[in-house]
C-alpha cells in the first residue's frame, strides 16, 4: 500500500470512529434525562459542547483528507482547529473533567471514543500522514473558533443559566474566575496552534505536495 493510500485510510478510519462515537452518544440521549425534556432538545444541547464540535471538525477534516481535498485556506483553518481543539479536549478532560460523572454503557463508550481515542488518532494522523499546509495566517484564523464558542457559551449561560463545563460556569465561579480559566485555556490553545505550525514546518512533506508561501 502506498503512503498516500495509507494516509487516506488512516483519516477515513478516524472519521468513521468519530461518526460512530457521535451516533453512540446521540443514542445514549434517547432516555429522558437531564435538563431538557425532549430528545431534540438534548441532541441540540449536545452540539454546544466544545468536545462535540471539536470531534465534528475531526470528522469533517478527516473525511476531506480521506478524499484528498485538504488544501483550501478554509480547510487548513478547520484542520488546525480540529487538531488543536481535540488536543485541548483530551487534556482538559484528563485534568479537569475525568471522574466528575459516573458513566455506564453507551455513555461510557462514547466518552472513551470522544475524549481519548479520537485525540490519539488525530494527533498520530497529523504526525504521520497529514499534508504540511499550516501557515501563520492559519494560526490566527483558527482562533475564531474557540472565541466564538466562548462568547456563545457565556451569553447563553447568562440567559438560561446552562453552562456545559464547570470551569465556565459564571453563576458558580463568578466572571473573574471564569475569565482567568478562559485566558489559561486560550493561551494553551495559542501555544498548541503555534507549536503545531512550527512542527508542521519541520516535518517531512508528503511526496508531490506543494506549499503556499507563508504570509
Amino acid at each position: 500500500m502506498s503512503s498516500k493510500a495509507l494516509a487516506r485510510l488512516w483519516f477515513g478510519v478516524t472519521a468513521a470512529v468519530v461518526l460512530a462515537a457521535l451516533v453512540i452518544q446521540i443514542v445514549a440521549l434517547v432516555p429522558a434525562q437531564g435538563r431538557y425534556a425532549s430528545f431534540g432538545g438534548r441532541v441540540a444541547n449536545l452540539f454546544t459542547y466544545f468536545t462535540i464540535i471539536s470531534n465534528l471538525l475531526v470528522l469533517v477534516t478527516g473525511a476531506a483528507f480521506a478524499r484528498g481535498r485538504c488544501t483550501s485556506p478554509l480547510m487548513r483553518v478547520l484542520w488546525l482547529d480540529a487538531l488543536v481543539g481535540i488536543v485541548v479536549t483530551g487534556v482538559v478532560y484528563q485534568v479537569a473533567l475525568a471522574g466528575l460523572y459516573e458513566l455506564h454503557g453507551l455513555s461510557l463508550a462514547a466518552d472513551i471514543l470522544l475524549h481519548r481515542v479520537t485525540p490519539v488518532l488525530c494527533v498520530l494522523g497529523w504526525l504521520l500522514f497529514a499534508p504540511r499546509v499550516l501557515e501563520w495566517r492559519t494560526v490566527w484564523w483558527s482562533l475564531v473558533y474557540p472565541l466564538a464558542w466562548l462568547v456563545f457559551t457565556l451569553v447563553r449561560g447568562a440567559i438560561d443559566g446552562y453552562y456545559p463545563y464547570p470551569f465556565v460556569n459564571a453563576d458558580d465561579l463568578g466572571y473573574g474566575q471564569v475569565a482567568l480559566n478562559c485566558v489559561l485555556i486560550g493561551v494553551f490553545f495559542i501555544v498548541l496552534a503555534s507549536g503545531a505550525r512550527l512542527v508542521d514546518r519541520r516535518l517531512t512533506r508528503v511526496p508531490g505536495e506543494t506549499r503556499s508561501a507563508d504570509r
